[in-house]
């Protein structure tokens, strides 16, 4: 049998039965987290205007994303536990695939679109002036519109073959590192040797709206890079298991097991980002503040 079809099958039952009920209440405490925080971080976004609008549509898809699998996949896994336990194989295996397809699909263009904003904070570095010309709205919107397009080819190929579905992952995968590692990389090359020819000059021309426009850059990237770690280090065990799995001819219990613990991980990044958010960037921490006192303060009439 297959990977797919063990998870719901009696031959395994017992040995996941036994952590079906921590981890759909895990699953489901997740669940709750990742939609108040996320829609909280939405509304914030939307009230939030000194933000560049194209790099706020990025973090509105990552807090969509994120939104999604606290609404839809996470129940769908709760689901998926319950039945097993209840030994409703149709239920069990259609939540699974179901949940399977919809959260590759959000993971996927969780990564892409950590990636663009990477590739966005090295194009506003680069092209200065130019930045706000060349990175616009409309372009944007259609970068979203293909992460959503190749996730969803990834996800049906899940149908035909879930090695398919791995190997394009990978890919995926791969190659956003990849693409992150140099921008990143060159930002903080780029930086470092401004920072030194700037060193060389201060005395003879100081540049202080220059040095605050920086400052407030390397704030912008350091922000984006706090929530690029956390889904790498959410993400890390999930596709080692996962790595473990295709790599398997025969499956025992605990590699089955581990494939659903390491979820919770995955799972965690949606519920932790909202935090990050708030954190790491003032705007949407004082637009979420007021959105929070707004709702308390509102008259129940």
């Amino acid at each position: 049998k297959s990977f797919e079809e063990l998870i719901c099958s009696p031959s395994f039952a017992d040995g996941l039965k036994q952590h079906a009920s921590y981890l759909s209440t895990v699953n489901f405490l997740l669940s709750l987290t990742a939609f108040l925080g996320n829609s909280l971080i939405l509304v914030a976004l939307h009230k939030e205007s000194s933000l560049h609008p194209p790099s706020k549509l990025l973090y509105r898809c990552l807090a969509t994303t994120d939104l999604l699998i606290g609404l839809a996949t996470q129940p769908l896994y709760t689901i998926h536990w319950i039945s097993l336990v209840r030994e409703d194989w149709v239920l069990c295996r259609f939540a699974f695939d179901t949940a399977f397809i919809l959260g590759y699909q959000l993971g996927i263009v969780s990564l892409l679109t950590l990636t663009a904003v990477g590739v966005d904070r090295l194009l506003a570095l680069f092209l200065g002036l130019r930045y706000r010309q060349t990175v616009t709205l409309k372009r944007m919107y259609i970068v979203v519109a293909t992460f959503w397009v190749v996730s969803g080819v990834g996800a049906l190929l899940f149908i035909l073959d879930y090695s398919l579905t791995f190997w394009y992952s990978c890919a995926v995968i791969i190659s956003c590192l990849i693409i992150s590692f140099a921008s990143y990389t060159k930002i903080f090359y780029s930086l470092c040797h401004r920072r030194i020819q700037t060193q060389d000059r201060v005395q003879q021309q100081p540049r202080a709206p220059n040095a605050l426009n920086i400052a407030r850059y390397k704030k912008a990237v350091y922000n984006a890079l706090w929530v690029q770690l956390a889904l790498v280090i959410c993400y890390v065990p999930y596709i080692v298991v996962a790595i473990l799995i295709a790599s398997s001819e025969t499956y025992s219990s605990q590699l089955i097991v581990s494939s659903r613990i390491v979820l919770v991980f995955v799972f965690f990044n949606s519920s932790l980002n909202p935090f990050l958010y708030c954190w790491k960037i003032s705007e949407v921490r004082q637009a979420v503040i007021e959105t929070i006192r707004q709702a308390l303060c509102c008259p129940c009439s």
